[in-house]
């Protein structure tokens, strides 16, 4: 169990305080609930694009890092499609400092045009090298559209298409910004070398006075269940062939996300694996495979992914990881292959512990989710699945008409 202190300020902000005086730093991790999930189509990668406006300027200070730097600070952030995470490492006796540049710039980030044309030429650069130059780089925008229908699971976050950001007008980015990021729309977490009074004194001095949003949060469209497999096939300029197969899974917090996690794990998860086993090492058709859940809020998928050796065509890799998921579903998984991989999420999640970084980002993410006590419970209520509860949920996720395929096909140029 992470120790932990939490309160809420009159304006809605979520405090959380992990006290750790072995440490010398203070970790200072503020996460807004907004990510991709909460566009809209036309105006996607606006929270991603929005990572990279708070590094700008806000109206007390003109240069974020340079601030930090001068108190030995660093910091960073990233956005998915459920958060917005920005964190500070800093001496202890500096953290005051993380306190004032981050509540400077949820109050009053100066959106001048010259920070967001900069920006924008920042983020299409970072579009185009990493997603349309790179090899399979543009295999999320494929497989999320074809997975997802209606919900804004449907783009990645960077956005579901160049134009979008291109066409950005300071008024989206501005509404943007006054709908989400807002003192009642976050969590604060301060973890290292302090004291919940000092936090607590802290907040209500730097946070307090921020007025929580007035304005209403949009709906977001709800998922239709699946009934039929959808496949799509793409040709580009890539080495080999490769295949990625998804299936629907439940959300996050939701009843069976343990189990397609232990799924994934147990199929997919490592050179030990089930999936590396027996089609990398004794098999011919795959260089490379693996299967893992996307982590979402919301319903979201578990993926199997590949690459094929030179020369095999992504359905004949199918057919093969169709077998194989066939032979588990219609097998029962022994207690030495549970526990193993029990084992691992147990060595993993003692791994976490060590950093104060991931404590505090955890305890974050979690108070968003609900509260940070099901940090704990997700781990005990995954270690307590047996392998009947694992086969049963296998029978359930595992259906070829919630499948959906995207072969991705070597073509030369």
């Amino acid at each position: 169990m992470l120790p932990y202190h939490q309160f809420f300020l009159s304006n809605g902000l979520e405090v959380i305080v992990h006290e750790d005086h072995s440490s010398k730093i203070a970790v200072f991790n503020l996460l807004y609930k907004v990510g991709s999930r909460n566009e809209t189509p036309g105006k996607t990668g606006l929270a991603h694009f929005f990572e990279h406006l708070m590094f700008g300027s806000s109206k007390n200070v003109p240069v974020f890092d340079r601030e930090l730097e001068r108190v030995g600070g660093s910091c960073n952030a990233f956005t998915s499609p459920d958060i917005t995470n920005y964190y500070i490492t800093l001496p202890a006796s500096n953290l005051e400092t993380a306190f004032w540049l981050e509540s400077d710039r949820m109050l009053q980030l100066t959106l001048s045009e010259k920070t967001i044309e900069t920006q924008r030429k920042v983020v299409i650069e970072e579009y185009k090298q990493r997603y349309l130059n790179q090899p399979y780089g543009d295999v999320f925008h494929h497989l999320r559209d074809l997975a997802f229908l209606k919900h804004p699971y449907k783009w990645p976050t960077i956005g579901q298409q160049l134009k979008d950001i291109e066409d950005y007008q300071k008024a989206d980015i501005w509404d943007f910004y006054q709908n989400h990021y807002s003192p009642d729309n976050a969590v604060l977490v301060v973890g290292g070398n302090v004291t919940e009074k000092q936090i607590e004194e802290l907040s209500k001095k730097w946070f307090g006075p921020i007025e929580a949003s007035k304005v209403t949060k949009s709906t977001i469209h709800i998922e239709p269940e699946q009934e039929v497999k959808r496949v799509k096939t793409v040709h580009a300029n890539v080495p080999t062939d490769a295949l990625y197969k998804a299936y629907k899974m439940p959300g996050k917090i939701e009843p069976g996300y343990q189990a397609a996690d232990l799924i994934s794990d147990l199929l997919g998860f490592g050179k030990s694996s089930i999936l590396e086993q027996n089609l990398v090492k004794k098999g011919k058709l795959f260089a490379s495979v693996g299967a893992y859940v996307l982590g979402s809020v919301d319903p979201g998928l578990l993926v199997f992914s590949g690459k094929m050796e030179s020369g095999v065509s992504s359905p004949e890799a199918e057919a093969a990881l169709d077998a194989e998921i066939a032979k588990f579903l219609n097998e029962t998984v022994s207690q030495e292959s549970m526990q193993k991989i029990k084992n691992q999420g147990e060595a993993m999640k003692s791994y976490e512990s060590i950093q104060l970084l991931n404590r505090v980002f955890n305890l974050a993410y979690y108070a968003h989710l609900g509260s940070p006590d099901l940090y704990m419970e997700e781990f005990n209520n995954k270690s307590k699945i047996n392998a009947e509860e694992l086969s049963l949920w296998g029978k359930t996720l595992l259906q070829e008409e919630k499948s959906s395929v995207l072969h991705y096909q070597s073509v030369p140029l």
